[in-house]
């Protein structure tokens, strides 16, 4: 690649897999303990950060990300000395932006402002809805009143807030969206993440949908509502910035965008993924997953990697590709080409790229290649089309 690993700050995530219970609609890696060994944990996460650290000399660090899991549970100073590790070996940037997932509940709630005093500097709360029925069926610890108090919190205690819902939840109407968005926008939050609800394999909806046990809006509804998340959002001055990302102009969460525009961010802790350049090599890097497995490996060998490979020019490109065209902004064509080696042109083949700005679903120009609200809207087709 052309752009050298110096050239660019570095993302750094910390996965806490921890979580008080299981969502029923969650995959993530995230488990249930009854007791957790805090001291062994911070031990652990502190030398696989060295590890990476050693690897990554003369980067700085842009952003921080503690997702999960839970990381509202861990306790506020172990946050801090995870950041406090970070600046040490790498350095913060200006203006590092250090986000942590919480949920709301109260117990948790009352600790953002010892996260913030930790150096927690955005907190991004899973509310997911904003009604006690629908937040039982999704299994939620909180209520739709402990919701609202715990973004207040948030809001208090650090300057940059958002959080989640999810919609597409059975027998969701647009009207009942549009009037549960409208209350989510009055909060004042600067960030909305707006995900459509997914039955994902594995999980305890997988076998309930299965089982008829409840049905989702058909693809027609899906789409209608899709197409009104983004109007209502837009128009209330948070226009979506990637595909389930709604924000204030300059509010984007940057971290993510390391993610979606092809940057480097270092993995830890269980089944953590990684990318890391590396005398103008990318590596793939990914944790091992279970916690107590983890938590052995770097104990023996001072890091926990399950898996480190050498991305081709081929595959970097077309991850680069899956995740920019996910973003409004699209694949921005100075920064695409620096890190492709090559004019945006000439990575895809006219004979797949025609037919796709032709039917509106892509537009290309001087800033680059995006894909149109009708395209994001279709993007696992435009993108096998592209990519196939």
């Amino acid at each position: 690649m052309a752009e050298t690993a110096s050239a660019e700050p570095l993302a750094v995530y910390i996965h806490w897999p921890f979580c008080l219970s299981k969502c029923p609609y969650c995959d993530f890696n995230s488990h249930v303990r009854e007791n957790i060994d805090v001291d062994r944990w911070r031990a652990g996460f502190l030398a696989e950060i060295d590890h990476y650290a050693t690897e990554t000399t003369g980067r700085r660090v842009s952003s921080i990300f503690f997702g999960g899991g839970t990381p509202s549970l861990m306790p506020p100073d172990l946050a801090g000395d995870l950041i406090e590790r970070i600046n040490t070996l790498w350095g913060l940037g200006p203006d590092c932006e250090v986000t942590l997932e919480a949920n709301p509940t109260s117990a948790e709630a009352a600790n953002f402002h010892a996260l913030a005093q930790a150096g927690v500097n955005r907190l991004s709360v899973g509310v997911q809805a904003l009604n006690d029925p629908d937040l039982a069926f999704l299994g939620r610890q909180h209520s739709h009143r402990e919701a609202l108090a715990a973004i207040d919190a948030a809001q208090s205690a650090v300057d940059r807030v958002s959080f989640d819902l999810i919609y597409a939840r059975p027998g969701q109407t647009a009207q009942t969206w549009e009037e549960e968005l409208k209350t989510a926008l009055s909060i004042g939050t600067e960030h909305l993440s707006l995900y459509q609800l997914t039955i994902e394999r594995g999980t305890s909806f997988f076998a309930a949908y299965r089982g008829g046990d409840f049905s989702l809006p058909d693809e027609d509804l899906a789409a209608a509502l899709f197409d009104l998340t983004n109007d209502i959002c837009a128009g209330h001055g948070l226009p979506a910035y990637e595909i389930s990302n709604h924000a204030r102009p300059g509010a984007e969460s940057r971290h993510n965008l390391t993610y979606w525009r092809g940057g480097d961010y270092a993995g830890i802790g269980p089944g953590a993924h990684g990318r890391l350049t590396i005398d103008d090599v990318c590596y793939a890097t990914e944790q091992i997953t279970g916690p107590e497995n983890w938590l052995a490996a770097v104990e023996q060998d001072g890091h926990g990697t399950r898996r480190r490979e050498a991305l081709t020019r081929d595959i970097r490109i077309e991850e680069i590709i899956m995740t920019g065209l996910r973003l409004a902004q699209g694949l921005e064509r100075r920064r695409f080409e620096a890190l492709a080696g090559c004019e945006l042109e000439q990575v895809f083949e006219a004979r797949t790229l025609r037919p796709l700005l032709a039917h509106g679903l892509l537009t290309l120009d001087e800033a680059g290649l995006r894909a149109t609200g009708e395209g994001r809207l279709k993007l696992n087709a435009v993108l096998a089309a592209l990519l196939g």
